[in-house]
C-alpha cells in the first residue's frame, strides 16, 4: 500500500490553484458540473477555468475542452463531476496530466457500499491529492477558489476573514458558513472531506494550522479514521496559536453492552472523544449555536485576548438577573469571587443605590447617562480578583436612547482599558450587534449560552498557553499468560505493575482456608476463584466480614452449593482469603480498547456512583499522574473525597499514581489487553494509599471482548 502523504502536504492547489478544470462541465448551472463553472465567473476567480466533457464547444460562454491532455495550461486543480463509473478515469488523465489536486463531487462510492470503486479512485491519484468523493468540496474566499457546488455561494460569497472550516459533512459546513457571514465575520477558507478516500479532516486542520490567513478553526466532526494524524493537527494548530472548535456529531454506543467487565461499559467512545479533543487543545461544543457563537467570540476578541482564568464579575440592572446570571455561571463552572474593598466602594461611588456584591445589581440607574455607566464598568472591570466582566443588556441595544449610552460608554471603557476583558450578553439585530463587536466586545444571545461562552473561552485561553503533553512512558513487566485466568493471577500481575492490593490466599478446601485465616487474622472475605466468573456477586460468590473459622467453613460450604447451582460449568481454582479492608472510598478503574484510540483508562466513584450515576472521567493511555489526578478532580462526587462533611480526606495522589500505572500497563500491553476491571479501588485516607480488591483482565480476542 502507497504511503499516507504528510499531513496537510500539497494542499496549497485546492486553496490557491493557477487555474481549474471542470470535469463534466455543464451549460446547465443547476446541474452539479455547471454550478462551479457559474459561481466562480460569479465571484471573479481571476485564473483560468477549463470546462471539459465530451462535446468541447463552450460552456456558459467559456472554450471547452475534450480531454484534460488537451488543455493549453495545466491545472493545479480539477473538480470532477461524473458518473460514478468514469470518475477512476477521471483521475487517470488529471494524474497523467500532472494536475495536483482534485476535487470529487460524485457520490455513490464508499458511503454507497461501492468501496472498492473508491479503492480504484485512489489507486489512480499516482500521488495527487484527492477530495472526497461524495464531498461538497472547498472555497477559498480571498482567492475567489470555488471547488464546490453548495447553493451558499449562489448569490454571494462570504467576506474574507480569519475563520477557516474544515468539516466531514458538506451540508453542516457550509450552513456554518452562511452563519458565520450573516454575521459579518469573515471566512478564510472551507473544506468538506466527504468520504476521505485522501485528504481527512485532519489534514485540514494541519494546513489551516500553517495558513497565515486563518486565525481560527471550525470543524464539523462525524468520526476519526486514524488517532494519531488527528492528535497530530490539532497538536499543530495549538503550537500556531490557532484555536480549533470542534462540533462533534454522533455519539457512539459502542461498550454499553460490555459483559466481561464494567469498564468498557462506562468508557464510551464519545466520551474519550471529548477527552482527546480537550488533551490536545481543542475545545469541543455540542450544538452548531455554540459552534458559531464561539467562532464570532474568536474573531472578536482575537486570540491574545483569550480569558486565562474563570473568574467573572456579573454586572445587571436588577437583581432577579443577577441571580439569573450567578446560576448560570455556577452551572458552567465559572467563579464569581467577592470583589474587593475598593472596587465595592469605587461602585458605590458612582451608584449609591447599587447593591455591590457579585453579582451587582446596578439599579436602572446604570444607564441614565454614559458617564455613570462608564464609571461603573471602569470600577468592576478594574477588579483585580476577576478575569472577565459579563454585562447584561437584554433589550438595550434595540432601543436608540439605551444604545446611545451603552455604546459610548462601553467606548469610553475599551480606550481606557483595552485589555481588560467585557462580554455582553444582549439582544439585537446583526447590524446593531455589529457596534458592540467592533469594539473587540464579543456578544451572546441568552444568558446561558454567555456562561458558557466564557468558560469556552477561558479554557480556550488556558490551552493555547500550555505546552503539547510530553510521551508518557510505558515500559511494564511482562505480562504472564495466566495473567488472564482469574482475580488472584490478575492482582499479582498488577502489583508489578504498581498496582497494591492486599495479601491474599488462594486455597482448595475449608480446612486451608481456616488456617490461611488465622495467619493472616480475623475479619476475612472470602471469594470463589475460577476463570468462568467475571462477576461473583452474581452466583454467591463473596462473603464479607467472617469473624472466625466456623463462620468461615460454613461460608464456603454455602458459597460451593451457590456457584454449583448457578454456574455448574464453571471451572473452580479454588477459593481466595484476604483480610476484611479497612474503611476508604470506593473508586472504579480499569482499561477499555476503543477502536479508534487504542487503550483507555477511566476513573469513577464506585458502587451505585458507578453505573446508576456514571460519574466517571476517561483519557487515553498512557496518562501522566498530572492528568490522572486532573480526572479525578473532574469528577462530580470529587469532595467526597476531599473531605466533605468532616469526612478524613482521602489520599488522592496515591489514587492518582495507581491510576497512571494502570495506563502505562495497558499501553504497554496493548496488543495483548482488551480490558482492565478493578471494582473497588479503595482510597485510603491520606498518606495511607490505596488497594485494589478485586481486578480483572480480559485478553485481547477473547469471547468476552468480541461480545460487546
Amino acid at each position: 500500500m502507497t504511503a499516507r502523504p504528510e499531513l496537510g502536504a500539497g494542499l496549497e492547489a485546492f486553496f490557491a490553484p493557477n487555474g481549474i478544470a471542470v470535469i463534466g462541465a455543464s451549460e446547465t448551472i443547476q446541474k452539479i458540473g455547471g454550478r462551479p463553472i457559474h459561481m466562480l465567473k460569479l465571484h471573479g476567480f481571476a485564473g483560468p477555468i477549463y470546462p471539459v466533457n465530451t462535446r468541447g464547444g463552450q460552456v456558459q460562454g467559456v472554450q471547452a475542452y475534450t480531454a484534460v491532455a488537451d488543455l493549453p495550461t495545466v491545472p493545479d486543480l480539477a473538480i470532477i463531476a461524473v458518473p460514478p463509473a468514469a470518475v477512476p478515469g477521471a483521475v487517470r488523465d488529471c494524474a497523467l496530466c500532472g494536475v495536483r489536486a482534485a476535487v470529487i463531487l460524485t457520490s455513490g462510492f464508499a458511503e454507497a457500499g461501492e468501496a472498492a470503486l473508491q479503492d480504484a479512485v485512489l489507486a489512480e491519484a499516482r500521488g495527487m491529492r484527492l477530495l472526497g468523493p461524495n464531498c461538497l468540496g472547498v472555497v477559498s474566499v480571498a482567492n475567489r477558489v470555488i471547488g464546490s457546488f453548495s447553493i451558499v455561494l449562489e448569490t454571494a460569497m462570504p467576506p474574507a476573514g480569519t475563520v477557516g472550516i474544515v468539516s466531514q459533512s458538506g451540508n453542516i459546513g457550509s450552513f456554518a458558513m452562511k452563519l458565520i457571514a450573516d454575521r459579518g465575520l469573515g471566512v478564510s477558507r472551507f473544506m468538506a472531506t466527504g468520504n476521505e478516500a485522501d485528504v481527512d479532516l485532519a489534514d485540514g486542520i494541519a494546513w489551516l494550522a500553517d495558513d497565515p490567513q486563518t486565525q481560527s478553526i471550525l470543524c464539523c466532526m462525524e468520526t476519526c479514521r486514524d488517532a494519531g494524524r488527528l492528535t497530530a493537527a490539532l497538536d499543530r494548530a495549538r503550537a500556531a496559536g490557532k484555536p480549533v472548535i470542534v462540533l462533534k456529531i454522533g455519539a457512539s454506543e459502542r461498550g454499553q453492552q460490555a459483559a466481561a467487565s464494567h469498564t468498557g461499559a462506562l468508557a464510551a467512545s464519545d466520551a474519550v472523544f471529548g477527552a482527546v479533543l480537550a488533551r490536545h487543545g481543542a475545545l469541543r461544543v455540542h450544538s452548531l449555536e455554540e459552534l458559531i457563537d464561539l467562532g464570532e467570540a474568536i474573531s472578536t476578541l482575537g486570540v491574545a485576548r483569550l480569558p486565562r482564568g474563570r473568574s467573572v464579575a456579573l454586572v445587571a440592572a436588577s437583581g432577579g438577573f443577577g441571580v439569573m446570571m450567578a446560576d448560570a455561571a455556577t452551572a458552567a463552572g465559572l467563579e464569581t469571587p467577592d470583589l474587593a474593598a475598593e472596587t465595592r466602594a469605587a461602585i458605590r461611588a458612582v451608584i449609591p443605590a447599587a447593591g455591590t456584591a457579585n453579582p451587582v445589581d446596578a439599579t436602572a440607574q446604570m444607564s441614565s447617562q454614559p458617564g455613570m455607566l462608564s464609571g461603573l464598568l471602569e470600577a468592576v472591570t478594574a477588579d483585580p480578583g476577576c478575569d472577565v466582566t459579563f454585562l447584561l443588556m437584554t433589550l438595550a441595544m434595540t432601543m436608540p436612547r439605551l444604545r446611545e449610552v451603552y455604546i459610548a460608554a462601553l467606548t469610553d471603557v475599551r480606550q481606557r482599558h483595552p485589555d481588560r476583558l467585557l462580554v455582553v450578553c444582549a439582544k439585537g439585530d446583526p447590524g446593531q450587534l455589529a457596534a458592540l463587536t467592533r469594539l473587540g466586545i464579543p456578544v451572546f444571545p441568552t444568558i446561558d449560552a454567555t456562561a458558557r461562552g466564557i468558560a469556552a473561552l477561558a479554557q480556550l485561553g488556558h490551552a493555547l498557553a500550555q505546552p503539547a503533553p510530553k510521551p508518557v512512558a510505558t515500559t511494564a513487566p511482562a505480562l504472564p499468560a495466566e495473567a488472564f485466568r482469574n482475580e488472584n493471577a490478575a492482582k499479582q500481575a498488577l502489583v508489578r505493575a504498581g498496582v497494591p492490593v492486599l495479601p491474599e490466599a488462594v486455597v482448595q478446601d475449608a480446612e486451608t482456608a481456616a488456617e490461611a485465616a488465622e495467619a493472616m487474622g480475623f475479619p476475612v472475605v472470602l471469594k470463589v476463584l475460577s476463570p468462568d466468573i467475571a462477576h461473583k456477586t452474581e452466583v454467591g460468590g463473596v462473603a464479607v466480614g467472617l469473624q472466625d473459622g466456623d463462620a468461615l467453613r460454613a461460608a464456603l460450604r454455602d458459597m460451593q452449593a451457590s456457584v454449583a447451582r448457578h454456574a455448574p460449568q464453571a471451572r473452580l481454582d479454588g477459593w481466595l482469603v484476604t483480610p476484611m479492608a479497612p474503611k476508604g472510598v470506593e473508586l472504579i478503574a480499569g482499561i477499555s480498547r476503543d477502536p479508534v484510540f487504542g487503550p483507555v483508562v477511566m476513573v469513577g466513584m464506585g458502587g451505585i456512583h458507578a453505573e446508576i450515576l456514571r460519574d466517571v472521567a476517561v483519557q487515553t493511555a498512557p496518562a501522566s499522574p498530572a492528568e490522572a489526578e486532573a480526572m479525578i478532580r473532574s469528577l462530580k462526587l470529587f469532595p467526597v473525597l476531599d473531605g466533605a462533611r468532616g469526612r478524613p480526606r482521602a489520599d488522592i495522589r496515591a489514587a492518582a499514581r495507581t491510576v497512571a500505572a494502570l495506563s502505562a500497563f495497558a499501553a504497554a500491553h496493548r496488543d495483548k489487553v482488551a480490558e482492565i476491571d478493578i471494582n473497588p479501588l479503595l482510597v485510603l485516607p491520606e498518606g495511607q494509599g490505596v488497594l485494589a480488591l478485586d481486578a480483572l483482565i480480559v485478553p485481547a480476542g477473547s469471547d468476552e471482548e468480541n461480545d460487546q
